[in-house]
């Protein structure tokens, strides 16, 4: 290899951890437990762990409720960028979108349901839909790491 090529190759910048899951409730806590043993794996500590842990279970239990498509598997994949932030993507068959008003706090009341994607845009720096050839990915962007959050949640200076 020249001087030229090895220069020019992109370095790691990100790593990325994946896994499918069955369609079925018990794979929003399976994706909690995921999400805090690749995180811890990947040496990220501090609140943004329990928050990404979270919001992958959230966007599990949707996926399971709203994007169910009899023998076809979910996914859950995080993507790290080494530094601060962590993408959290689930992936189904489903042709249903969340509605536009998704995410936004609204009055639920004592309903059981339907604060999934609020209590996701409360933690996600960011998060929204893509198409797939078949189905949808939900994702969401979270700070982590002990150099941008503590455990009040406000970040170090």
């Amino acid at each position: 290899m020249n001087p030229e090529n090895y220069e020019a190759a992109p370095a790691l910048a990100s790593v990325v951890w994946w896994r499918r899951f069955p369609s079925v409730t018990g794979s929003a806590p399976a994706a909690r437990r995921a999400t805090h043993a690749a995180l811890a794996g990947w040496g990220v500590e501090g609140c943004g762990v329990g928050h990404s842990a979270l919001v992958a279970s959230e966007l599990m239990t949707n996926a399971v409720r709203h994007g169910h498509v009899p023998g076809r598997l979910v996914e859950l994949r995080l993507t790290y960028d080494l530094e601060k932030a962590l993408t959290v993507e689930v992936s189904d068959a489903g042709d249903g979108r969340p509605p536009p008003e998704a995410g936004h706090t609204v009055d639920v009341g004592l309903a059981e349901s339907g604060r999934g994607l609020t209590l996701v845009a409360a933690f996600a720096e960011a998060w929204g839909v893509a198409d797939r050839a078949v189905g949808k990915t939900v994702w969401a962007r979270l700070l982590v790491g002990p150099a941008w959050a503590r455990h009040d949640g406000r970040p170090r200076l």
